[in-house]
């Protein structure tokens, strides 16, 4: 290509980054303005939080009324409670709310509604009181998008069998494009950089949220979120991470802001105070058990390696683990589940520990906690864990640990392996063989498939069911039950069961997929593109513009001061169809307000910038 002085002039004022569009992935006009969809979370026996995000690129305004309600039939009939609030661009335009006066062990249908325009309708349901019988969660960790198709949550859709999903962390990963990746055609990170900023984690947010799969399954279930460390940072504690250097990526304090920030801006989470980072809490279903969801990652681990046995480092912290053992000696409920991060059964070869990052890098507070609970008499202990995108059953040891009559365990840990990040793949068997031998308290592992766990909690016992994909490298390629192990009540060790646990509860109806008509239409014009959001703003140097193009078109954008002159123009004559990362280097304006107007032929949007010193 010969370089004219106009192509060396357009290479310095912006860099196009596009992804065609792929089955898994689509902007249906019929979703606008609501392309995220709904979510809904964090389920209590009268309220539950409900979440969407507004997304329309011809408003110059800061925020937009978002109007919702809620209603025990699809068709939105018998409202029980409804009300509105804003959507506001310092929010990244997203809104949730906790719905409240709803009764106890009931399915509701959901919906939102801006400028006539109608959101598709959500489904939820509430947790029970009082004498319950069952429940049923699905149980997942570690979506990676560049490793795969989340044929776990297509599959979990469809089976419309329990009760909620718990997502026990690493709901996005940080990385660059290409940076932790199976090169999957489409399957690409955006933004193509490691994410850092606050408007980096919203965006890579945003890509993860289109994602049909994902956006399908949070419209059906109630999601119960904690994160991991990949929101943040690999291997992230209260001070740093792996994956951070404070001199070319600022301090940590600001990265994790950023992160947890957007975390619960995107997420159906029931969120602190602004500043507070306090993410454990407990969710009850009844008598039946107690589900304390955990953090492990930012609240009060100390950094990874040193002397596990130091009574100054920890891993939860000290206010977490007050917390915990508090709320497990006052517990009235029969189970009692904790929903964590990394494994808590210990994990040896030869005497030695494999992984500092789970709790045998921390082996005082883990003694501390064991003490806790066998010194005040608490059964029926179940942990669930993610972070190491395999499976593992594990009895919870002490040093009295006897597997052949089970004595000298705490209780009983379920591991479920990835949506989509990679385990050990062909090396699992071999890997499987030798740490069975060495670790008699390891009872079941499976270290290369991906796929979800559906626990099933009744009075009796709590089942856990291993299902896997066939495949991640296409899409819906199948899945198969592998194996469940259950442990039953008063007892502390698991036994393998024989066969899957099934639902006895008839499967209620599914929240229809497209949005009930409103009183607005869609204009054609308004599907050739949309802007999701122009980062930073306010912007020093460069901006960066996510949009989706309904076809390949030419996009032009241009840029004018508070008096209306043009100080910026840039076409770009071909865009590809699907989503786009567009940035303009904009270092040469002077500090101000701006007006950036986004053309194609037929359509065109206009944001407010703000240029900074």
């Amino acid at each position: 290509m010969k370089l004219t002085a106009s192509l060396i002039l357009s290479l310095l004022f912006f860099s196009v980054y596009s992804q065609n569009l792929n089955p898994r992935k689509s902007l249906d006009p019929i979703l606008y303005p609501f392309y995220h969809g709904v979510a809904s979370g964090d389920p209590l026996s009268n309220a539950v939080i409900l979440w969407t995000r507004f997304t329309d690129d011809t408003l110059s305004i800061d925020s937009v009324e978002i109007n919702w309600r809620i209603a025990t039939d699809t068709s939105m009939v018998n409202v029980i409670n409804s009300g509105n609030g804003f959507a506001h661009v310092e929010n990244d335009w997203t809104f949730k709310v906790d719905a409240s006066g709803l009764s106890p062990d009931t399915w509701y249908y959901y919906d939102f509604e801006a400028l006539n325009y109608h959101s598709i309708r959500g489904r939820t349901k509430t947790a029970p009181i009082g004498d319950n019988d069952s429940a049923r969660f699905a149980v997942v960790s570690c979506s990676n998008y560049e490793h795969g198709y989340f044929n776990a949550y297509r599959y979990l859709r469809d089976r419309n069998d329990f009760d909620a999903v718990i997502h026990l962390g690493d709901y996005i990963y940080e990385y660059a494009a290409g940076g932790y990746s199976a090169g999957i055609v489409d399957r690409d990170n955006e933004p193509i950089n490691e994410i850092i900023t606050l408007e980096d984690y919203r965006v890579r947010y945003s890509h993860y949220r289109l994602d049909d799969d994902l956006r399908d399954l949070h419209q059906q279930y109630p999601f119960i979120n904690v994160w991991d460390d990949h929101e943040s940072a690999n291997d992230s504690y209260v001070d740093g991470a792996q994956n951070h250097s404070p001199s070319t990526e600022g301090p940590w304090i600001e990265r994790k802001s950023n992160a947890t920030q957007a975390y619960h801006e995107w997420l159906p989470i029931r969120s602190p105070m602004p500043g507070d980072l306090q993410i454990y809490r407990e969710i009850n279903y009844g008598d039946l058990m107690s589900l304390y969801m955990l953090d492990t990652r930012l609240e009060g681990r100390s950094e990874q390696g040193g002397t596990s046995s130091d009574p100054n480092r920890t891993l939860l912290g000290q206010n977490q683990f007050s917390w915990l053992t508090n709320e497990l000696k006052t517990s009235n409920t029969k189970w009692n589940i904790l929903g964590q991060q990394v494994m808590i059964a210990p994990l040896e070869v030869f005497g030695a520990t494999l992984n500092d990052d789970q709790w045998d890098g921390y082996d005082y507070e883990r003694t501390r906690l064991y003490d806790s609970i066998t010194l005040n008499g608490i059964d029926n202990i179940i942990v669930l864990t993610g972070d190491i995108h395999t499976s593992w059953v594990n009895d919870i040891p002490l040093s009295n640990y006897d597997a052949s009559n089970c004595t000298g365990s705490v209780g009983v840990e379920y591991v479920v392996t990835s949506v989509t990040s990679p385990g050990l793949g062909f090396l699992g068997s071999v890997a499987g063989g030798t740490i069975s031998l060495f670790n008699p308290h390891i009872q079941y592992t499976n270290l290369s498939e991906h796929g979800y766990m559906i626990l099933d909690v009744s009075k009796d016992k709590v089942t856990g069911n291993y299902y896997y994909m066939n495949s991640v490298d296409a899409v819906l390629s199948g899945e198969y039950f592998e194996d469940a192990y259950s442990v039953l009540d008063g007892e502390k060790c698991v036994d393998q069961a024989s066969g899957p646990t099934q639902s006895s509860k008839d499967p209620p109806i599914f929240a229809p997929e497209s949005p009930i008509n409103g009183t607005a239409t869609i204009n054609d014009q308004l599907t050739a593109f949309t802007v999701f959001g122009t980062y930073p703003n306010p912007f020093y140097e460069d901006l960066t513009i996510q949009l989706f193009l309904a076809n390949d078109q030419a996009i032009t954008f241009e840029c004018y001061d508070i008096a209306g002159k043009l100080v910026f123009n840039q076409e770009i004559y071909l865009l590809s169809k699907g989503l786009n990362y567009v940035k303009l280097y904009l270092s040469s304006l002077s500090s101000g307000t701006y007006s950036l107007v986004i053309k194609s032929e037929n359509h065109y949007s206009s944001k407010k910038l703000i240029k900074s010193y």
